[in-house]
């Protein structure tokens, strides 16, 4: 089911704005962007959203400079041994 988000503004807005396809997209882009560079939903979940396929999320990630994979420091660390020791394997 399609939810709405609502944007306030301190000053009058002006309503060609209001009307402007690619203002619109572009707004829906940041938000769900912002989202997932916070890590507060997946790939997959922004790729729905915007309605594109992973590729194209890619492309906008790159854009954005949003990391493709965001490891946290302890399983860099983790992953980075594990080569280690298949490599001496």
């Amino acid at each position: 089911m399609p939810k709405r988000l609502v944007l306030e503004f301190p000053v009058e807005f002006p309503e060609e704005g209001a009307l402007n396809k690619k203002a619109l997209k572009n707004g829906k882009e940041a938000v769900v962007l912002e989202l997932l560079r916070e890590c507060k939903i997946s790939q997959g979940k922004a790729a729905e959203l915007l309605e594109i396929g992973r590729h194209d999320l890619f492309d906008l990630m790159t854009k954005h400079d949003i990391p493709m994979a965001d490891f946290p420091p302890e399983e860099l660390k983790r992953q980075l041994e594990y080569a280690e020791k298949k490599g001496k394997s």
